[in-house]
């Protein structure tokens, strides 16, 4: 048996580390969780048997490996530091700032898909210190397995009626949540469509009120712990330039953009909140040619639909921590410049395990 540490600074981050907190557990592993900023005090939120510790005693743990779903890890925390993502590349800006940035942190990569494979495959021949091993996505799990009647319960007040989801980014130059909001509410009151209705944990909290006050017979609220039931239960997405688009389609259902920063062939976008209606309609009676659109988008970022990416997460962390994924060269000055910052925000200058 041997520990393994779960790293998250946000509350985005439950539900990527769950499906992979009990596919370590169902291993016979031990799976502690480290818990910052945002995501402080919610360990119980990924599963009950994972062990909440501070940073002291995540230092302590020596881990067999760190497995991170934010941007960075503590580098002086033992074991082999394996980035999950926290989204899928949506353009939201450069790739040197955004899903590409590689800041020397990590030392596996566990990519989504081919769309995200072959550019960190030729990051990492470039730069040497990190290894990269396509696995699949641990969040999208849920999608293709049983979730215990979750979705389920999710679409039951819906009745006949086609379930839409409306889930939108925090970032406000691109957020449709507050654009649609009069629109969604005007066909919630129509009663035709059943709504499901979410938002990213960092969107301001009057936009949380907003929205949850749409909440009735013909709409629900959604917590970001329950976005992949309601991923499953809806029909259809309503979303902006988010990643959730993304993990949408790759359950082959139509996907509809609000002014999205680079729509493509696989979205339903439009730019005139009063379109929504009509935009609604297509997506309920989709095109072929949209549908082939859908299903190729969805092969390029996330082929696997079988619900065990979190297992090939743990494979391919083992193939690295065994000489498999190669040798690495050492990492890169800057690394040791964030590391220490890294020290400085968390307030920690104690030794870091060997």
């Amino acid at each position: 048996m041997a520990d393994y540490l779960l790293f998250a600074t946000e509350r985005y981050a439950l539900p990527i580390l769950a499906p992979l907190a009990q596919a370590l557990h169902a291993s016979g592993q031990r799976v502690s969780a480290w818990f910052e900023g945002n995501a402080r005090g919610l360990e119980a939120q990924v599963a009950p048997f994972v062990h909440p510790v501070d940073l002291k005693a995540a230092v302590a743990l020596r881990p067999r490996a760190v497995f991170s779903a934010a941007n960075w890890v503590p580098p002086f925390v033992s074991g082999a530091k394996v980035q999950l993502f926290h989204g899928f590349n949506v353009e939201k800006r450069a790739d040197t700032r955004g899903h590409f940035r590689v800041r020397g942190l990590f030392d596996l990569y566990c990519t989504q898909g081919p769309a995200t494979t072959a550019p960190f495959r030729e990051l990492a021949q470039r730069e040497g210190h990190f290894a990269v091993a396509q696995t699949g996505w641990p969040k999208l799990d849920p999608l293709f397995r049983d979730d215990g009647g979750a979705s389920a319960a999710l679409r039951t007040p819906a009745g006949e009626r086609p379930v839409i989801l409306f889930g939108s980014t925090f970032t406000e130059r691109l957020s449709a949540a507050p654009l649609l909001i009069e629109q969604i509410a005007a066909d919630i009151a129509l009663g035709e469509r059943y709504w499901l209705l979410t938002l990213h944990p960092k969107c301001p909290p009057e936009l949380f009120a907003s929205y949850r006050a749409l909440a009735g017979p013909n709409a629900a609220f959604v917590e970001p712990e329950q976005v992949m039931a309601a991923q499953r239960a809806a029909d259809v997405l309503v979303s902006d330039t988010s990643s959730i688009v993304s993990e949408f389609i790759v359950q082959h259902k139509p996907v509809v953009t609000f002014r999205n920063r680079a729509p493509k062939p696989h979205m339903l976008d439009f730019d005139d909140a009063d379109r929504l209606p009509q935009l609604l309609r297509q997506a309920l009676a989709p095109t072929q040619a949209l549908m082939a659109e859908i299903v190729r988008y969805a092969g390029s970022i996330h082929p696997d639909r079988d619900g065990h990416s979190s297992e090939r997460v743990i494979a391919a962390t083992e193939d690295f921590l065994s000489g498999e994924l190669g040798v690495l060269k050492p990492k890169p000055f800057g690394a040791r410049f964030r590391a220490l910052q890294i020290r400085k925000e968390l307030g920690y200058w104690g030794r870091g395990a060997r």
